[in-house]
Protein backbone atom coordinates (compact mmCIF):
# COMPACT_ATOMS: atom_id res chain seq x y z
CA UNK A 1 0.00 0.00 0.00
CA UNK A 2 1.27 3.45 -0.92
CA UNK A 3 0.71 5.92 1.93
CA UNK A 4 1.07 9.69 2.39
CA UNK A 5 1.22 11.32 5.82
CA UNK A 6 -0.03 14.90 6.34
CA UNK A 7 0.84 16.56 9.65
CA UNK A 8 2.31 19.96 10.49
CA UNK A 9 4.85 18.51 12.96
CA UNK A 10 7.97 17.07 11.34
CA UNK A 11 8.69 14.77 14.29
CA UNK A 12 5.18 13.29 14.02
CA UNK A 13 5.56 12.69 10.28
CA UNK A 14 8.94 11.06 10.85
CA UNK A 15 7.64 8.86 13.66
CA UNK A 16 4.67 7.52 11.75
CA UNK A 17 6.72 7.03 8.60
CA UNK A 18 9.18 4.93 10.60
CA UNK A 19 6.59 2.57 12.08
CA UNK A 20 4.61 2.23 8.84
CA UNK A 21 7.65 1.43 6.71
CA UNK A 22 8.38 -1.51 9.01
CA UNK A 23 5.13 -3.13 7.87
CA UNK A 24 5.69 -5.49 4.96
CA UNK A 25 2.57 -4.31 3.11
CA UNK A 26 3.02 -0.55 3.63
CA UNK A 27 5.25 2.12 2.15
CA UNK A 28 5.21 5.86 2.92
CA UNK A 29 5.84 7.55 -0.43
CA UNK A 30 5.62 11.19 0.74
CA UNK A 31 4.79 13.47 3.67
CA UNK A 32 3.03 16.86 3.77
CA UNK A 33 2.99 19.74 6.24
CA UNK A 34 -0.50 21.07 5.42
CA UNK A 35 -3.64 20.32 3.44
CA UNK A 36 -2.57 22.10 0.28
CA UNK A 37 0.70 20.18 0.09
CA UNK A 38 -1.21 16.97 0.81
CA UNK A 39 -3.50 17.66 -2.15
CA UNK A 40 -0.54 18.23 -4.47
CA UNK A 41 1.23 15.07 -3.31
CA UNK A 42 -1.90 12.96 -3.69
CA UNK A 43 -2.23 14.30 -7.25
CA UNK A 44 1.38 13.34 -7.92
CA UNK A 45 1.63 9.93 -6.23
CA UNK A 46 -1.98 8.63 -6.30
CA UNK A 47 -1.54 6.86 -2.92
CA UNK A 48 -3.86 4.15 -1.66
CA UNK A 49 -4.21 5.78 1.76
CA UNK A 50 -3.71 9.30 3.12
CA UNK A 51 -3.20 9.83 6.86
CA UNK A 52 -4.54 13.32 7.55
CA UNK A 53 -4.21 15.49 10.65
CA UNK A 54 -7.10 17.93 11.17
CA UNK A 55 -5.23 20.86 12.66
CA UNK A 56 -2.38 22.15 10.49
CA UNK A 57 -1.95 25.91 10.91
CA UNK A 58 -1.14 28.17 9.17
CA UNK A 59 -1.72 26.18 5.95
CA UNK A 60 -4.93 24.64 4.68
CA UNK A 61 -6.73 22.58 7.30
CA UNK A 62 -7.17 18.84 7.14
CA UNK A 63 -10.96 19.16 7.07
CA UNK A 64 -11.02 21.31 3.93
CA UNK A 65 -8.31 19.24 2.24
CA UNK A 66 -10.19 16.03 3.03
CA UNK A 67 -13.23 17.26 1.15
CA UNK A 68 -11.20 18.37 -1.89
CA UNK A 69 -9.13 15.19 -2.07
CA UNK A 70 -12.17 12.96 -1.66
CA UNK A 71 -13.90 14.76 -4.56
CA UNK A 72 -10.92 14.78 -6.93
CA UNK A 73 -9.16 11.52 -5.97
CA UNK A 74 -11.85 9.14 -4.66
CA UNK A 75 -9.57 6.12 -4.99
CA UNK A 76 -7.35 7.50 -2.21
CA UNK A 77 -8.82 6.48 1.14
CA UNK A 78 -8.44 9.03 3.92
CA UNK A 79 -7.79 8.17 7.57
CA UNK A 80 -8.04 11.08 9.99
CA UNK A 81 -5.27 10.86 12.56
CA UNK A 82 -6.01 13.33 15.33
CA UNK A 83 -5.81 14.20 19.01
CA UNK A 84 -9.50 15.19 19.14
CA UNK A 85 -11.73 12.63 20.83
CA UNK A 86 -14.84 14.54 19.80
CA UNK A 87 -17.96 13.12 18.16
CA UNK A 88 -18.67 16.34 16.26
CA UNK A 89 -15.28 16.12 14.53
CA UNK A 90 -16.02 12.47 13.75
CA UNK A 91 -19.40 13.21 12.14
CA UNK A 92 -18.07 16.02 9.99
CA UNK A 93 -14.91 14.33 8.71
CA UNK A 94 -17.05 11.37 7.67
CA UNK A 95 -19.35 13.82 5.88
CA UNK A 96 -16.30 15.22 4.10
CA UNK A 97 -15.28 11.83 2.78
CA UNK A 98 -12.90 10.32 5.34
CA UNK A 99 -13.01 6.53 5.69
CA UNK A 100 -11.25 6.26 9.03
CA UNK A 101 -10.80 8.10 12.33
CA UNK A 102 -7.98 7.20 14.74
CA UNK A 103 -6.61 9.03 17.77
CA UNK A 104 -2.88 9.76 17.85
CA UNK A 105 -2.49 8.13 21.25
CA UNK A 106 -3.83 4.80 19.97
CA UNK A 107 -1.61 1.70 19.87
CA UNK A 108 0.31 1.17 16.63
CA UNK A 109 -1.77 -1.94 15.89
CA UNK A 110 -4.93 0.16 15.77
CA UNK A 111 -3.43 2.45 13.14
CA UNK A 112 -2.32 -0.54 11.08
CA UNK A 113 -5.82 -2.01 11.33
CA UNK A 114 -7.39 1.28 10.23
CA UNK A 115 -5.15 1.54 7.16
CA UNK A 116 -5.79 -2.06 6.11
CA UNK A 117 -9.53 -1.73 6.69
CA UNK A 118 -9.99 1.38 4.54
CA UNK A 119 -7.67 -0.04 1.88
CA UNK A 120 -10.00 -3.03 1.62
CA UNK A 121 -12.98 -0.72 1.18
CA UNK A 122 -14.23 -0.59 4.75
CA UNK A 123 -14.64 2.17 7.33
CA UNK A 124 -12.64 2.25 10.55
CA UNK A 125 -13.78 4.23 13.57
CA UNK A 126 -11.84 4.61 16.81
CA UNK A 127 -13.49 1.94 19.03
CA UNK A 128 -13.97 4.39 21.90
CA UNK A 129 -16.00 6.64 19.56
CA UNK A 130 -18.05 3.97 17.78
CA UNK A 131 -20.82 4.28 20.38
CA UNK A 132 -21.41 7.92 19.40
CA UNK A 133 -21.76 6.95 15.76
CA UNK A 134 -24.18 4.12 16.51
CA UNK A 135 -26.24 6.44 18.73
CA UNK A 136 -26.54 8.93 15.89
CA UNK A 137 -27.81 6.33 13.42
CA UNK A 138 -30.26 4.89 15.96
CA UNK A 139 -31.59 8.37 16.63
CA UNK A 140 -32.17 8.97 12.91
CA UNK A 141 -33.77 5.55 12.47
CA UNK A 142 -36.22 6.30 15.26
CA UNK A 143 -37.12 9.59 13.64
CA UNK A 144 -35.82 11.75 16.45
CA UNK A 145 -35.56 15.39 15.40
CA UNK A 146 -32.01 16.80 15.33
CA UNK A 147 -31.92 19.80 17.68
CA UNK A 148 -28.30 20.83 17.17
CA UNK A 149 -28.12 23.03 14.04
CA UNK A 150 -24.41 22.31 13.81
CA UNK A 151 -25.17 18.78 12.63
CA UNK A 152 -27.39 19.88 9.76
CA UNK A 153 -24.73 22.04 8.11
CA UNK A 154 -23.81 20.96 4.61
CA UNK A 155 -20.31 19.86 3.64
CA UNK A 156 -19.58 23.23 1.99
CA UNK A 157 -20.97 25.17 4.96
CA UNK A 158 -18.65 23.21 7.24
CA UNK A 159 -15.71 24.22 5.04
CA UNK A 160 -16.77 27.88 4.86
CA UNK A 161 -17.38 28.32 8.60
CA UNK A 162 -13.77 28.26 9.87
CA UNK A 163 -12.54 30.35 6.94
CA UNK A 164 -15.06 33.11 7.64
CA UNK A 165 -14.25 32.96 11.36
CA UNK A 166 -10.53 33.31 10.60
CA UNK A 167 -11.20 36.51 8.69
CA UNK A 168 -10.82 35.38 5.08
CA UNK A 169 -12.69 37.50 2.54
CA UNK A 170 -15.20 36.13 0.06
CA UNK A 171 -12.67 36.13 -2.78
CA UNK A 172 -10.04 34.31 -0.70
CA UNK A 173 -12.57 31.69 0.39
CA UNK A 174 -13.72 31.25 -3.21
CA UNK A 175 -10.12 30.65 -4.34
CA UNK A 176 -9.43 28.18 -1.54
CA UNK A 177 -12.57 26.14 -2.20
CA UNK A 178 -12.59 26.53 -6.00
CA UNK A 179 -16.09 28.04 -6.03
CA UNK A 180 -17.49 31.41 -7.10
CA UNK A 181 -17.75 34.46 -4.85
CA UNK A 182 -21.54 34.36 -5.23
CA UNK A 183 -21.55 30.75 -4.01
CA UNK A 184 -19.47 31.75 -0.98
CA UNK A 185 -21.96 34.51 -0.18
CA UNK A 186 -24.84 32.03 -0.46
CA UNK A 187 -23.13 29.55 1.88
CA UNK A 188 -22.41 32.30 4.41
CA UNK A 189 -26.05 33.39 4.37
CA UNK A 190 -27.24 29.80 4.93
CA UNK A 191 -24.71 29.40 7.74
CA UNK A 192 -26.01 32.44 9.57
CA UNK A 193 -29.60 31.34 9.03
CA UNK A 194 -29.13 27.73 10.18
CA UNK A 195 -27.07 28.73 13.23
CA UNK A 196 -29.37 31.67 14.03
CA UNK A 197 -26.45 34.11 14.12
CA UNK A 198 -26.77 37.83 13.42
CA UNK A 199 -23.19 39.06 13.02
CA UNK A 200 -19.63 37.99 12.24
CA UNK A 201 -18.51 38.36 15.91
CA UNK A 202 -21.26 35.90 16.85
CA UNK A 203 -20.00 33.51 14.16
CA UNK A 204 -16.42 33.80 15.47
CA UNK A 205 -17.64 33.11 19.00
CA UNK A 206 -19.57 30.10 17.76
CA UNK A 207 -16.52 28.79 15.86
CA UNK A 208 -14.42 29.11 19.01
CA UNK A 209 -17.03 27.28 21.06
CA UNK A 210 -17.13 24.43 18.56
CA UNK A 211 -13.30 24.36 18.31
CA UNK A 212 -13.46 25.09 14.57
CA UNK A 213 -10.63 27.59 14.82
CA UNK A 214 -8.37 24.64 15.66
CA UNK A 215 -8.84 23.39 12.07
Amino acid sequence: MKIIIADDHAVVRSGFMHILNFQRDMEVVATAADGLEAYDLVAKHKPDVLLMDLSMPPGESGLIATGKINEDFPDTKIVILTMYDDEEYLFHVLKNGASGYVLKNSPDEELFAAIRTVYDGGTYIQPSMATSLVREFVKKDEGEVETDPFKILSKREIEVLPLVAKGYGNKEIAEKLYISVKTVEAHKAKLMEKLNLKSKPELVEYALKKKFLNF
